[in-house]
């Protein structure tokens, strides 16, 4: 069941909140609730995966061999 909640928050604040909100397709009350939901999940939930995480799955691409390589010039890098 839904309930109204009241915030007093800055100006500039829920401008900008209400403009995220805008480009990533979401009420600001849904991202809000999301965020609450987020913040008050019991300690097991810890590896569920957050929708804003869940949302860019896939957006980098990147092979195997990429991974590797980059990993052992990371290394490389570290001991010298």
């Amino acid at each position: 069941m839904d309930t109204k909640l009241t915030l007093k928050l800055n100006k500039s604040i829920i401008e900008r909140a209400k403009q995220y909100a805008n480009e990533q397709n979401i009420s600001l009350s849904k991202m809000i609730e999301n965020y609450l939901q987020a913040l008050t999940n019991k300690k097991d939930d810890e590896n569920e995966i957050s929708p804003l995480v869940e949302s860019l799955t896939g957006v980098i691409k990147a092979s195997s061999e990429d991974l590797k390589k980059d990993y052992s010039n990371f290394l490389t890098n570290k001991y010298k």
